[in-house]
């Protein structure tokens, strides 16, 4: 065993249904992937058993988290044409959280993959137009009004849809959370506007939301099972934080549980009211001025709070969430001008200036690789291959660290191209990116940047392998740290070594004080590994995708 390759993978707290193509996503310290425990329902026909379950599902559940995904599209810079129309959106997510009067087995979130592409339209908007407008039912989104306005536009085109989508509610928008759980845990505001989905994950559950699908083709059929599981997760994470959201609201005090006492015949409907002879007889014998009083004749004699169940419209609605909705509960509402698609101004700008945007279109370079980059000897680098991935990449740099190549990320969250250039050019690294706006820079270098083509981290590996021409070897693997980059010390520490290291921001897990194990620490940020049963699968992992037994 190589010295130099030292690292523990602790297992996922989350656990998707096993697919052909999938492989079970693990965690490294607190940064870790999801794979949501759910059900995923793929609804493509009408007259599919699952869409009986969309449709029954729906009606039962208390809280609906939304996300779409289409094709991106990028606008024209010709003056000519002027005119752009929304993307169509090919596939839309519904999470949902069954209430509390569901069959026990099926309290477990599940999660609906709608093919607006294979779908009639024509069949579905009713049951999303009743969804949307559900009063008891809670919608999640993030930032979801554009996602909105798309979505209004795909089935306008539809005999029989006509009007769109103009309105959500009650909706909770997942920024709003954000801004209120930072609040509460730094006393502070918290800006609701310059958060990613990806960070907002990673800040309150811990998660690693992997984003390098976002701009994969949508509209391309078969999906990947890779595709499925992304749009999948990207749904199933805003149930997730809501209920990190109304645990910290319960545990606040301001909102009690209450058990609102709801006999069973209230969930049954009038033939079956009218069935039973003690009820009929209440029903006939009784004087009615409003559906309160239906209502209490239908009742056996218990007593029963009829205005909190006619209030509340259905039991699936518990007393905390109803609370909820009263205090923080907002509404989507579509003005004429959001469902009008117009062109940006920052492209009105450019389209006013065609001189400027002749001078950008000279200078664009090219997507393919023109070498020798800055690490190489001839032109006066160390040998050793260096790069610098932009967030656009940032799963790929782990990817590397994994195979022992040095892979920094930028020291900015939120960096300015010019700022990524300098960084490489001044570390003599390469600038991995996807974003084809970065090739378009006066100040760069033929041999600065590479342009990834791939989605998939594990593709994009072999690419950036097979472009570099990078030699990998077993001895290699997992001879960096995974977090910072950093190297690791050259001597091992015994456990007791180990112990008093962590003190203070990291927990070496009791079960593995008897097993003589030999811990490794970064000399960057000092974070502590080991080798594990999660390390040497790993370690496999690795070797199967760069084909190192081969």
């Amino acid at each position: 065993m190589g010295t130099a390759r030292r690292t523990h993978w602790g297992p996922s707290p989350f656990v998707l249904p096993p697919t052909p193509q999938s492989r079970p996503h693990h965690r490294c310290g607190k940064d870790h992937q999801i794979s949501p425990p759910m059900k995923i329902h793929w609804v493509n026909a009408v007259d599919s058993p699952e869409f009986a379950l969309l449709c029954t599902t729906l009606s039962r559940s208390s809280i609906i988290a939304l996300d779409a995904e289409w094709k991106p599209q990028q606008r024209t810079h010709n003056p000519n044409l002027s005119s752009y129309s929304f993307p169509f959106v090919s596939l839309l997510q519904l999470a949902c959280r069954l209430g509390d009067d569901s069959v026990e087995n099926e309290l477990e979130p599940v999660v609906f993959l709608v093919d607006l592409q294979e779908i009639e339209l024509g069949e579905i908007y009713g049951v999303l137009r009743d969804v949307f407008v559900r009063e008891d039912g809670l919608k999640l989104g993030f930032r979801f009004k554009q996602d909105l306005a798309y979505l209004s536009g795909t089935f306008c085109g539809e005999k029989g849809c006509e009007l769109g989508f103009d309105r959500i509610e009650p909706f909770i928008d997942i920024t709003s959370i954000y801004s209120f759980l930072k609040q509460k845990e730094t006393g502070r505001m918290v800006s609701k506007e310059n958060k990613s989905l990806a960070v907002i994950c990673q800040e309150l559950l811990g998660i690693t939301l992997a984003k390098e699908l976002q701009c994969s083709d949508w509209s391309h059929r078969p999906l990947t099972e890779q595709q499925k599981a992304y749009a999948a997760a990207d749904a199933y994470c805003l149930l997730e934080i809501f209920s990190m959201f109304q645990a910290r609201i319960g545990k606040e005090g301001d909102i009690h549980e209450v058990d609102v006492p709801v006999s069973t015949n209230l969930r049954l409907g009038l033939t079956e009211i009218l069935e039973k002879t003690t009820i009929t007889a209440r029903v006939i014998h009784s004087k009615f001025f409003g559906g309160s009083e239906m209502v209490k004749a239908a009742a056996p004699s218990t007593n029963v709070c009829v205005t909190e169940v006619l209030c509340s419209k259905s039991t699936r609605l518990d007393y905390t969430l109803l609370k909820i909705i009263q205090k923080y509960g907002t509404k989507i509402v579509l003005q004429e001008s959001d469902r009008k698609p117009r062109a940006s101004k920052k492209k009105t700008k450019r389209q006013s200036r065609p001189g400027v945007m002749a001078k950008v279109n000279n200078i664009e370079c090219s997507d393919d690789w023109q070498g020798p980059p800055l690490w190489d000897l001839s032109v006066g680098g160390d040998g050793c291959p260096k790069f610098l991935c932009d967030v656009m990449v940032e799963g790929l740099a782990k990817h590397l660290r994994c195979v022992g190549i040095d892979a920094a990320v930028s020291y900015s969250r939120k960096p300015e191209s010019r700022h990524l250039i300098d960084q490489a050019q001044r570390e003599k690294r390469v600038l991995l990116t996807r974003d084809a706006k970065l090739l378009r820079h006066g100040y760069l270098i033929r041999n600065q940047i590479y342009r990834v083509k791939s989605l998939l981290k594990n593709d994009q590996l072999l690419e950036v392998m097979e472009i570099f021409e990078l030699k990998i070897s077993e001895d290699q693997l997992m001879s960096r740290c995974t977090k910072c980059n950093g190297r690791f010390i050259q001597k091992p520490l015994s456990t007791e070594e180990a112990v008093e290291a962590a003190k203070g921001f990291q927990k070496i897990p009791n079960c593995l004080f008897n097993k003589n194990l030999e811990f490794w620490q970064c000399m960057d940020c000092h974070q502590l590994y080991w080798e594990g049963t999660q390390y040497h699968n790993a370690v496999q992992k690795f070797i199967d995708v760069c084909k190192l037994n081969e």
